[in-house]
């Protein structure tokens, strides 16, 4: 489980990044508007990991939505929680769940979805999505924007 703190003590420093998920810690912050429905979104179009096997990148385009309830995730600690999987080997689906059930587990969220669009290897791309709470009646979500791989097609 990754380590959660609340408050802001990566901000405003100078802060190596993690070597592995295992070491990064993601910051909470408190939700100014716990009283109102509304949608936050992080895109991340440079998110890296390692094949497992080959040892080889895997680059992704990642986009996180989520309908906080009483936490924010503070985005330099999402920034370096991200760039910590660069040196970490997982297939696609754990790297994409993990990111999601960590986020879900640190912020308690009234609805969260990561969409995972990872780049071709091997002439196929993967693309992983995964939610997890209950959307509140009448949000407005907007399409993650991120078009299928089409190749040269």
């Amino acid at each position: 489980m990754i380590e959660t703190r609340t408050g802001t003590s990566l901000l405003g420093h100078q802060v190596a990044s993690p070597r592995s998920p295992d070491e990064a810690v993601l910051e909470r912050v408190p939700n100014p508007h716990r009283d109102q429905a509304y949608l936050a979104r992080f895109t991340a179009p440079e998110f890296t990991s390692l094949c497992p096997v080959t040892g080889q990148p895997d680059f992704a385009h990642l986009v996180i939505d989520y309908v906080p309830a009483d936490w924010l995730v503070e985005s330099k600690s999402l920034k370096l929680y991200l760039a910590s999987f660069r040196n970490h080997g997982a297939f696609h689906e754990d790297c994409t769940l993990r990111i999601g059930k960590d986020l879900f587990a640190a912020l308690e969220p009234r609805w969260l979805r990561i969409g995972a669009y990872f780049f071709p290897r091997g002439g196929m791309p993967i693309d992983v999505f995964w939610s997890k709470g209950e959307l509140p009646a009448g949000m407005w979500v907007p399409d993650q924007g991120v078009p299928p791989y089409r190749g040269r097609g």
